[in-house]
C-alpha cells in the first residue's frame, strides 16, 4: 500500500510541475478514459482497461467494434463500420498496447484486425471498403456503392504505419513492419519488412541468419534508374 501510494504522489507531483498545456493534455486523456469506462463498454462490443479515444469525428455501429486494453486514440478519428447486408456481422478489432494518432480514417464492411503494440500515425486511411463504378447506368453515385464481398485488412503485431498512409482492402501487413509515409498498401507485406511508396513495394527485409537488414533489388527500378 506504502508503495502505491508513492507511485501515486509522484504522479501527482509530476502533474503539478508540468507546463500548463501538458496539464490540459493530461486532463483531457483522463476525461477520455472516465468516458471509455462510463459510456465506451457500454456501447462497443469490446472497450478495454486504459484505453482512451481522444475527440472522435464518427464513430457508427460501435457494437462492431472491440477495443484492446492501454488504446490510445488521437483525435479526429473515424471508426465507421458500415452494414450493408442485415446477414454479415462485421468486425472490426484494435488489439491491446496499440496507439493510433490524429486524423485517421478506418472504415470496416467486413473484418479489419489491427495487432498488439501497433503504431499508426497521423492522417492514414485503413478500409476494407471497394466502391464499384463499372455500371455506368448506375443512379447510385459511385461513393454510396459498396462491393457485398468478403474483405478485409488485416496488420501483424509490432508495425508501424508512417504518416498519411493508405491500407486498401484485401492487404496482410505481416508482423514488424514499416510502411513509409504516404504510401499506398495495395498488396500483401511480409514479416518484418520494410515497405514504401505508391503502390507500396518492399525495400528491406530482415535476414535473420545475418542478423542484418537487407535492401530488395526490384530489377523494375534498377532499370528505370539507368535508362
Amino acid at each position: 500500500m506504502r508503495a502505491q501510494a508513492n507511485i501515486m504522489l509522484q504522479k501527482l507531483q509530476r502533474f503539478w510541475n508540468a507546463p500548463y498545456l501538458n496539464k490540459l493534455y493530461s486532463l483531457a486523456i483522463f476525461y477520455s478514459k472516465i468516458k471509455g469506462i462510463l459510456l465506451y463498454r457500454i456501447l462497443f462490443e469490446e472497450f478495454g482497461e486504459r484505453s482512451y479515444i481522444l475527440r472522435p469525428l464518427l464513430i457508427l455501429n460501435p457494437g462492431h467494434i472491440r477495443i484492446g486494453e492501454r488504446v490510445s486514440i488521437g483525435p479526429g478519428i473515424r471508426l465507421e463500420v458500415v452494414r450493408s447486408d442485415s446477414s454479415k456481422v462485421p468486425s472490426l478489432s484494435i488489439e491491446s498496447d496499440t496507439n493510433i494518432e490524429q486524423n485517421v480514417h478506418i472504415v470496416c464492411h467486413s473484418r479489419i484486425r489491427i495487432g498488439r503494440n501497433v503504431s499508426v500515425t497521423g492522417n492514414c486511411c485503413i478500409v476494407d471498403v471497394t466502391h464499384p463504378y463499372s455500371n455506368v447506368h448506375d443512379l447510385v453515385k459511385i461513393g454510396g456503392r459498396i462491393e457485398d464481398d468478403d474483405s478485409f485488412v488485416d496488420i501483424g503485431d509490432g508495425s508501424f504505419i508512417g504518416f498519411g498512409s493508405v491500407i486498401l482492402p484485401n492487404v496482410r501487413i505481416g508482423v514488424h513492419v514499416v510502411i513509409g509515409a504516404n504510401s499506398v498498401v495495395t498488396a500483401d507485406v511480409p514479416d518484418y519488412s520494410v515497405a514504401a511508396g505508391a503502390p507500396a513495394i518492399v525495400l528491406k527485409r530482415y535476414d535473420w541468419e545475418k542478423q542484418v537488414w537487407v535492401t530488395v533489388t526490384h530489377p523494375q527500378l534498377v532499370r528505370a534508374e539507368k535508362s
